[in-house]
């Protein structure tokens, strides 16, 4: 295994690759003509524009050789559902915004290689918007935003490389990559980049369920960075906790749902693994979200059959976020983990699953009747 991964300081550093998804096997295997210059094939197997067969297909290059330059363009030229975006390698420095009515949209990556296309942008909750309006948020952070249902996306890195120390006078640190509300929506060999609230697996509203899938994907970040009340699975995916120049533990959380008391599933990670480039313990697994504008969520994440490595705090692996609602009137539980991050030295703290319970918390149940392929 590849050594662990240290805090990230630049932003060149965030982008070309501090994660190791692809060393690890985590991001499918490299292609046999990767080598090949991309620019002699810009879209892989995906044909061009010039031959294209399907014209519910469009294609984005950063030089011109496609239907459109950026990422945003295209979301914009196409009208209806089922279109399909095939992007060439190139880092697309964009916000992306796709609207609800654009349903079962699929962005391809076309190197299938995550780390050869990456969209990413740099705004924080607490950075002002251009017209004075105010500070965009936490949601309006997101360098990607998704709204529809049937959202897929494949071999793409989202990534937002804003950092603190750029910017010691803003105090609204969050700084999300990606934010997806939609239903049925699936990621597959993607990567996740950023450090406090990286991946916001949401919803469009509070009384929508909106299942979420991901498969060999990375995540890293450092405070809840993955949160929201989405009824996600993540499946063979890997976390990785960045380190933090703080004098002070925890450093961080890795998740952090806030589902919704009507929702009967929350988060589960499957077949997962959290690695840490921070010292060992330094790390809670989660706390629970119960936000202001939600004060009734009943927040819910299942960690199972997963590999926790060190850098997990194994005696208390769960904090409160507001003492009000205590973590241990939520639903947060484990089942056949492995690792030194998954000792259970003190059982009152680390909820386990018999094997009767254990058989709820499965990809099937979650999903119900939607198979993502």
């Amino acid at each position: 295994m590849p050594p662990a991964q240290p805090q990230l300081t630049r932003r060149s550093l965030l982008i070309a690759g501090s994660g190791a998804a692809l060393a690890l096997g985590l991001a499918g295997p490299a292609r046999a003509d990767e080598s090949r210059p991309t620019s002699a094939r810009p879209f892989g197997g995906y044909g061009s524009p010039a031959a294209r067969r399907d014209a519910r297909t469009r294609y984005v290059h950063p030089g011109g050789l496609g239907d459109h330059r950026s990422v945003q363009a295209a979301v914009d030229a196409v009208s209806g559902t089922g279109h399909t975006l095939v992007i060439a390698p190139g880092t697309y420095r964009e916000t992306v915004s796709v609207p609800t009515a654009r349903q079962d949209l699929t962005l391809i990556g076309a190197s299938e290689n995550p780390r050869d296309t990456v969209i990413v942008y740099d705004n924080a909750a607490g950075t002002e918007r251009p017209d004075g309006s105010g500070t965009y948020g936490t949601t309006g952070s997101a360098t990607v935003t998704v709204r529809p249902d049937g959202f897929t996306a494949r071999w793409i890195t989202f990534a937002n490389d804003w950092l603190r120390a750029d910017h010691p006078d803003i105090t609204g640190t969050q700084a999300v990559a990606i934010k997806v509300m939609g239903d049925r929506s699936a990621f597959h060999h993607c990567r996740f980049l950023g450090h406090q609230d990286t991946l916001y697996a949401d919803t469009r509203n509070v009384s929508l369920i909106a299942r979420q899938y991901f498969a060999h994907c990375y995540v890293e970040g450092d405070v809840d960075f993955v949160f929201g009340r989405a009824t996600a699975v993540f499946e063979r995916c890997r976390f990785h906790t960045l380190d933090r120049d703080v004098d002070f533990t925890p450093k961080g959380m890795v998740f952090a749902p806030s589902t919704s008391r009507t929702t009967p599933y929350g988060f589960l990670a499957l077949r997962c693994r959290i690695t840490s480039g921070a010292p060992d313990g330094a790390y809670k697994l989660a706390r629970p979200w119960v936000p202001s504008s939600n004060d009734t969520a009943w927040p819910s994440l299942v960690v199972r059959d997963s590999q926790l490595d060190a850098g997990i705090d194994a005696v208390t692996p769960y904090t409160n976020m507001r003492d009000a609602y205590p973590w241990q009137e939520q639903r947060f539980a484990e089942y056949a983990n492995k690792g030194p991050g998954a000792e259970i030295s003190v059982p009152a703290n680390r909820p386990q699953l018999s094997d009767g319970a254990a058989r709820e918390h499965t990809r099937g149940r979650y999903l119900g009747d939607w198979r993502p392929c």
